[in-house]
């Protein structure tokens, strides 16, 4: 089976690192000490933006200045490692697939992950970054089935034909997610793919 996988927030828990720094960035530019739960504020993807009333342009000069140390400080979902070599050894192949950005400044993002794959003994085929259509790659790359964090792009993976399964997060919890399997760890991952494989 060829599986497509997400990272952020689905391999690696990305947004706590993210509000660490987004909360420095959002004090240093407005003077004020933050403290608040900013994570039980997370309603969807774009929290960033909601959050703090960010504009584009202040969300990429955030990420101009703290992109490379969110990466950097992600740390491994349990297990993704053990169910991702386990998958590899039963023949299936993993493709990465993630919107993270590239040509950010002092950001070698595909370095980065790739150290972070590694020094995590995490095995993989390919991977591929700056991927906004994950729907028309996984058409063109013939992927078989997807595990993503993004409810919106689960939906549309579905309607297409191409199976997909929900990480829960923060960003979609509250989400009534009947047409899509939803899972909440990684073993619940590998037990949904061999329940697809034996279908």
């Amino acid at each position: 089976m060829k599986i497509g996988i997400d990272i952020d927030d689905t391999t690696f828990l990305t947004v706590k690192s993210m509000l660490k720094y987004a909360d420095k960035f959002e004090e240093e530019k407005s003077g004020k000490i933050i403290k608040r739960n900013t994570l039980g504020l997370i309603k969807n993807r774009y929290y960033l933006m909601a959050i703090y009333g960010w504009d584009k342009e202040t969300k990429f000069d955030f990420f101009n200045k703290y992109y490379k140390n969110v990466l950097e400080e992600c740390t491994m979902l349990p297990f993704a490692n053990k169910v991702i070599q386990k998958l590899k050894e039963e023949g299936d192949s993993i493709h990465f697939i993630t919107a993270r950005l590239m040509n950010i400044n002092d950001c070698d993002t595909e370095g980065i992950t790739k150290k972070s794959l590694k020094d995590n003994d995490i095995p993989y085929d390919s991977l591929n970054l700056q991927i906004s259509d994950k729907l028309t790659f996984c058409k063109e790359n013939k992927i078989d089935l997807c595990i993503e964090d993004s409810y919106e792009t689960c939906l549309e993976l579905t309607n297409n034909g191409i199976k997909s399964i929900l990480m829960t997060t923060k960003m979609n919890e509250n989400i009534d997610a009947k047409k899509i399997e939803r899972v909440n760890n990684w073993n619940e991952i590998y037990n949904k793919i061999e329940q697809y494989k034996n279908q």
